[in-house]
């Protein structure tokens, strides 16, 4: 049990790039602070972001409110009526974080895929460690 938290933040987008594919815009964006950057694909028919907004991240371990463990349970395992993180989130999707790189100085870079969406990561290494973990969950709200 415990927090399900492993990163948190609210970031500025700065470039909505969407044609290379249909349906799938690629984000770009910085945290307010300037020290973390990203870069996330997404489906546009499910969430829409336009340059200039600012959009909250969340990578959790799990979407349980208490913060234990998923084990063999999906997110599509779910009761009806149970309440879970999701609730509250805009854009929810699962993952595997398959790339870590050191950057330069004390920064790191984290790869995410999302069934094929991806997502970049690179800041501080004492932000981003604790995602050295194989599955994550993204939420996004604005």
């Amino acid at each position: 049990m415990g927090d399900a938290s492993l990163y948190n933040d609210t970031f500025t987008i700065t470039d909505v790039n969407s044609e290379k594919y249909d349906r799938v815009s690629r984000l770009k964006g910085n945290t307010e602070n300037g020290d973390t950057e990203f870069t996330l694909d997404i489906n546009t028919d499910l969430y829409e972001c336009a340059v200039g907004e600012h959009i909250q991240v969340l990578i959790a371990s799990t979407l349980a409110l208490d913060g234990s463990k998923d084990d063999n349970k999906g997110w599509r395992d779910v009761g009806r009526g149970e309440q879970t993180l999701a609730d509250d989130w805009d854009y929810v999707c699962h993952g595997k974080i398959y790339r870590f790189e050191e950057g330069d100085d004390e920064n790191i870079k984290v790869f995410v895929s999302f069934g094929g969406l991806l997502l970049y990561l690179q800041g501080p290494y004492r932000k981003l460690t604790p995602l050295r973990i194989d599955y994550v969950y993204l939420l996004i709200r604005k």
